[in-house]
């Protein structure tokens, strides 16, 4: 039996598949998905998320030994650089498979992995020039996404409704970029995130994170009943432990509290799985289950303590894993997307904090 299982998996069996199969080596860029048995996929197109969680996936896997993934960094690196990138700044949301853009929004949710992916490339590529490319694309998003009542548009058109979710994968790239690249904005901008979270976004009442919002970023459907997704409280526990540590600040008043709520309201009774969502009174769970709220609870136990629940029994034996599970905990089949690849890399091979 390995020393840690989780790792040994990831790097001995789902990331050598994924290299193999989830990579396009005759036109470049990321499959968007792997179906079980042939290991193909489907899709037409190629999302700016796919291509920007793929880098960060292959610059991680490099940091462990890889052979071989710093070619599928370096190969996504300049398609994020080159056709991804738009001429008014920033980068399209959607590819063709020969990487011309379909849809031309800029999505601040995929503008934040763009952010982590750049500052993780430095694993395998000059630091000066993704530096650079790191600051040029914070300008953009300082410029163009700022949002009047608080916090940043969710894309360009704008859309509704307003969510925390791009504000806390954009919390989590700004404190890699300032990571990868010290005394630069970064950590400046982590805070003014910081502290948005905790004058806007987080609930004290009910020590609760709403998901969605209205545009002067009041929750929605209404402060009594609002939608809250366990998953996002371990994420969010996990990155303000991280930004605390990063700043010297003490640890956030909010982390206990998020993950209080998870364990009591966020939890399969059953299968002890992470649901998919509740109410913020504890009410209407949805109690179907996806693999990434999984990854959340290990990655906050790995950082915080506490129990990390079973990740290891969400994964098979050739490098896929179940992506969802039904009320009743069963599997739900269908091909295997490779975004989750991010989440489970992300858990499973954690760094400690960089100070």
């Amino acid at each position: 039996m390995p020393a840690d299982p989780l790792r040994h998996w990831l790097l001995t069996r789902a990331l050598p598949l994924w290299l193999a199969h989830g990579v396009d080596h005759h036109a470049g860029g990321f499959h968007e998905h792997l179906t079980p048995g042939d290991y193909g996929c489907s899709a037409d197109f190629r999302r700016l998320r796919v291509l920007t969680r793929q880098i960060f996936v292959f610059a991680r896997a490099h940091r462990a030994g890889m052979a071989g993934a710093d070619a599928a960094v370096a190969m996504g690196i300049d398609l994020l650089t080159s056709r991804a990138a738009l001429p008014e700044g920033g980068f399209a949301r959607r590819l063709d498979l020969a990487h011309a853009p379909l849809d031309t929004t800029r999505d601040l949710y995929d503008h934040a992995f763009a952010l982590l992916a750049l500052a993780n490339a430095t694993a395998v590529l000059p630091a000066a020039p993704l530096r650079g490319q790191a600051l040029a694309l914070l300008d953009h998003i300082e410029a163009a996404f700022p949002h009047p009542a608080g916090g940043y548009l969710e894309s360009l058109p704008p859309s509704a409704p307003r969510r925390q979710n791009p504000h806390m994968h954009l919390l989590e790239a700004l404190l890699a970029a300032h990571e990868a690249f010290p005394d630069s904005p970064f950590l400046d901008r982590a805070r003014a995130l910081v502290a948005l979270f905790e004058t806007r976004l987080f609930d004290p009442a009910c020590g609760a994170l709403p998901e969605f919002f209205d545009d002067a970023l009041t929750p929605l459907p209404d402060r009594a009943s609002y939608t809250v997704e366990p998953g996002h409280h371990y994420e969010w526990a996990w990155l303000l432990h991280r930004a605390a540590l990063l700043t010297g600040a003490p640890p956030h008043h909010a982390t206990p509290r998020l993950l209080s709520f998870a364990t009591r309201h966020g939890l399969h009774q059953a299968t002890g799985d992470v649901i998919d969502s509740v109410r913020a009174d504890g009410s209407g769970a949805v109690r179907a289950a996806r693999l990434w709220p999984q990854t959340e609870r290990h990655k906050a136990a790995r950082l915080l303590g506490g129990d990390p629940g079973a990740l290891e029994s969400w994964l098979l034996a050739d490098g896929l894993w179940v992506e969802r599970r039904d009320a009743a905990g069963a599997p739900i089949p269908g091909p295997v997307p490779a975004s989750s690849l991010y989440h489970l890399t992300c858990a499973i091979l954690a760094d400690p904090v960089r100070g």
